[in-house]
This record gives C-alpha cells, structure tokens and sequence, in this order.
C-alpha cells in the first residue's frame, strides 16, 4: 500500500490527526462492523486518546467535504470512531492477522512521515521564501537605484543640450545682410525682390 493513499485518508479533527473506522477496516481488509466490536470488546486498550466517537456535527461536516463510499452502508445512527496514531497501532494488537500488522506498520509510517513533513519541511520552506524575499527586494532596490541614478543623468544631459539649443537660438548669429548676386534693372536698386 502507498504511503500517500495511507495520508489522503488522515483527517484532522479536533485538533488530531485521525483515521476513521471504515478506512482503517478497508486497510485491514475487515469488516467496519469486526473491527468496532474488536475495539469494543477491547475498550480499555483505547482511551480517548487513543480513539474517540465523532459527533454529529462533525460527521456531517467530514461527508460533505469528502465523498464516501461507507456512509450508505452505515447505519445512520452509528456515528463513525476515530483513531489517533496511538489508536492505530493498538489496533494491530486487537486484529491480530499478519495484514493487520503490516497494515498498522504502514499507517504508523504515514503518520511519521506527515508530523516531520509539519515540523521540519514548512520551516525549511518558510525560511527560504524569507530567504528569496529579502535577496529578492535587496535586488529591487538596486535596480531602482541605478534607474533613478541613469534617470537624473539623462535628465541633466537633456537640460544641457536644451540650453545650449536656446542659447544658440537667442545668439546672434553676426549675419550681415549680403549684396544680391546676378543683374540688376535700372530703377530697381533700392527694391527688394
């Protein structure tokens, strides 16, 4: 059985990481019915900690969010048991057939390797994204810096050459004004044409 198939099937509830009855009992290839009269005939060895009864609320709110194929099957009055990782291995002890051990080995795996996913993996990711987002504004910043910086140069070079368009428009220019080249009519000197 695949470690991830064994995680789909945990839920959180009440703040616990859980497995309901008929997913374990689907695992241990028994009955939901076997595996609850073994939990039942074995009460001591499931205190609340271990396993607790779902209410009705919570019940309602698990069939709503995830679809299951056990809640037709189940009498509408019998509200589903959930077993927390201690509950979990307990229950190879009560279901004593090979698969329930193999079963309750790999589910207590899976219940290992989800916590150490929560504790160590988050962090490690946390810490980087923190890691690319400082270097990541660090980064903006000098950009930014050399913008404005190449901005205020262009800016001062277009100043410069603005003036001195201006200042060779206000010169002037020293023309003087020229004798007109080619032949003159008598009486027309002093027209300009």
């Amino acid at each position: 059985m695949d470690l991830q198939i064994i995680q789909d099937k945990i839920h959180e509830i009440r703040g616990q990481k859980v497995m309901l009855d008929f997913d374990l009992a689907e695992m241990y290839q028994v009955e939901t019915r076997v595996l609850n009269q073994a939990v039942k005939r074995n009460a001591e060895r499931f205190p609340e900690d271990f396993m607790f009864q779902l209410s009705i609320t919570e019940w309602e709110n698990m069939s709503s969010q995830i679809v299951m194929t056990s809640r037709n099957k189940r009498p509408k009055s019998a509200l589903p048991l959930a077993f927390t990782e201690h509950g979990v291995v307990m229950l190879s002890s009560v279901l004593r057939s090979g698969i329930a051990i193999q079963t309750s080995v790999l589910i207590t795996r899976a219940f290992v390797a989800m916590r150490q996913l929560l504790l160590n993996h988050p962090m490690d990711r946390v810490s980087l994204l923190q890691q690319e987002m400082k270097e990541l504004k660090e980064y903006l910043e000098e950009v930014f810096t050399d913008y404005n910086d190449i901005n205020d140069d262009t800016r001062m070079q277009l100043e410069l050459i603005n003036q001195t368009l201006a200042e060779l428009q206000a010169k002037d220019r020293g023309f003087k004004e020229r004798r007109r080249i080619g032949y003159e009519l008598p009486g027309c000197e002093n027209e300009k044409l």
